[in-house]
């Protein structure tokens, strides 16, 4: 391979791969988004191939296999939530993806889950070398420890205390 037919080669390499970004930021069809995807990796493949045969050495040639098969990998999962997303929403469009979220919890008044990044507290443990089986626990220690579990339980959340009335 001469200087010249490696430039080219790697020339049409970068425009695939600048086509395929230009395509993937620019569509909102989920479909035309992953074949913008494909055609990125595409330009990258041919790009290995070329370095790997103007060197003549096979490592790229072999990541360049190795990036098709995750590329055949992304192509089933991609259609596979495609697939999904079109039985749920009957629509293609990127846009859709923003209301497929957990309807489990209830958000609060600031658009938070509850209970997410709050500091929760931890039930103590009786001292080490106490054995509570063994030997009796002595009564301030006894008092203590109801204590932080009745200050425990009034401090859980409503989720937590409606979960545990059900039960």
């Amino acid at each position: 391979m001469n200087h010249s037919e490696v430039q080219n080669l790697l020339v049409l390499g970068g425009i695939l791969f600048a086509l395929g970004l230009i395509g993937f930021l620019t569509r909102r069809s989920l479909i035309l988004m992953f074949l913008s995807l494909e055609t990125m990796l595409s330009g990258v493949s041919l790009n290995l191939i070329v370095f790997s045969r103007y060197h003549q050495n096979y490592q790229g040639q072999i990541l360049a296999v190795m990036v098709l098969t995750i590329a055949a990998c992304e192509a089933a999962i991609a259609l596979a939530m495609v697939v999904s997303l079109y039985r749920r929403k009957s629509t293609l469009d990127v846009q859709a993806w923003d209301e497929l979220s957990e309807t489990i919890l209830p958000k609060d008044s600031e658009g938070d889950y509850p209970g997410l990044g709050k500091q929760e507290d931890y039930p103590t443990l009786i001292p080490a070398g106490l054995d509570p089986l063994a030997k009796p626990v002595s009564s301030s220690l006894q008092t203590s420890i109801e204590q932080n579990v009745s200050e425990h339980q009034t401090k859980t959340s409503p989720i937590v205390s409606e979960v545990n009335q059900r039960a």
